[in-house]
């Protein structure tokens, strides 16, 4: 399979809910760590072009946090940090998260789970906001491109360097 077969699915549930799919061609294991090792996250989760993830700190165990900072090349940062609710490895994370400049109303509930078939891994993750408001005003964002950027960024790296 390739990128362009695994395509991203971003749909609305519920009145709140954001859900967002994927499947990678590796092992569930693999991508659980991409999503989890600082050092890996921060090869894949730098958002489009010309932005990077300077900090990445993960703690990864109920009640540990983490924290990204995303830097462009003009210097804008963006950054948000959580603490862990659950850590099933590899199975699931739940976690809530808060913006530093608070755009999506308020902390917000992530649930992603992990599930393989075959060698292929599919990502489920789970977004609950504060209001439907906040949800579609979310979903109009350019969110979905730039987690399409990133998780195409990811395919690459499982690809590439695990799948050997």
């Amino acid at each position: 399979m390739t990128a362009a077969a695994n395509k991203l699915v971003v749909t609305a549930h519920g009145d709140r809910e954001i859900r967002i799919v994927r499947t990678f061609d590796a092992p569930r294991r693999l991508v659980f760590d991409a999503f989890t090792k600082p050092a890996l996250v921060k090869r894949w989760l730098t958002g489009p072009d010309g932005w990077s993830l300077p900090v990445c700190e993960i703690d990864l165990r109920p009640g540990g946090t983490f924290r990204y900072v995303w830097k462009n090349t003009e210097g804008t940062e963006m950054g948000m940090g959580g603490t862990y609710r659950e850590i099933d490895a590899p199975d699931r994370i739940v976690h809530e998260e808060l913006f530093d400049e608070d755009w999506t109303g308020g902390q917000t509930l992530v649930t992603t789970h992990f599930v393989e078939d075959g060698g292929r891994t599919t990502v489920t993750t789970a977004v609950v906001y504060s209001s439907t408001e906040t949800r579609d005003a979310v979903l109009k964002s350019p969110m979905e491109s730039g987690i399409a950027i990133g998780y195409d960024r990811l395919e690459g790296i499982l690809t590439s360097e695990f799948a050997k």
